[in-house]
């Protein structure tokens, strides 16, 4: 009994960290957020939380993952940018997840940036352009993930409740 406090804890703690991730670009938020939940089930030997509803909240975490990725880029792609433009967003942002925090902000932005540069061959009113709605995409995308986080976590506790 006393262990499985410990996972209860854990399990919060997890959720609570995770759900804060999604803010913070050093954590993976909602696959924290989904560990978290996943130990509580399985801390509580699945009787109160359903592998169907594990099934449906990794889905979610999923999801989460692509949104992640594909609201930069479509930031980019809305504001008129170019091919050049939305590749280097994609490649800001895979190479900004190494230069955690900062990198995960700044990454899509230089990313678009240089792109658009290369592209316009040195126009920065449209590389600029480009580069804010790269930011765009990532705080839509970031509203999008915390939508998604308390959609998990009310499934949670439905489930956990009912």
């Amino acid at each position: 009994m006393e262990l499985q406090i410990l996972w209860y804890a854990l399990a919060v703690l997890l959720i609570i960290v995770g759900i804060a991730g999604i803010i913070l670009p050093v954590l993976p938020g909602l696959p924290l957020t989904f560990l978290g939940m996943l130990l509580a089930a399985w801390a509580g030997d699945f009787q109160k939380i359903s592998v169907n509803t594990l099934i449906l909240l990794g889905i979610i975490t999923l999801l989460s993952l692509a949104v992640d990725f594909f609201s930069t880029v479509l930031g980019a792609k809305r504001v008129g940018a170019s091919k050049l433009a939305v590749a280097g967003a994609a490649i800001g942002t895979i190479i900004g997840l190494f230069f955690m925090p900062l990198g995960i902000l700044l990454g899509p932005f230089a990313g678009a940036l240089l792109g658009e540069l290369w592209h316009c061959r040195g126009h920065w009113q449209q590389a600029i352009k480009v580069g804010i709605g790269t930011w765009i995409g990532l705080l839509a995308g970031l509203a999008l993930k915390l939508t998604l986080a308390f959609t998990m976590l009310g499934l949670f506790i439905f489930a956990w409740l009912f």
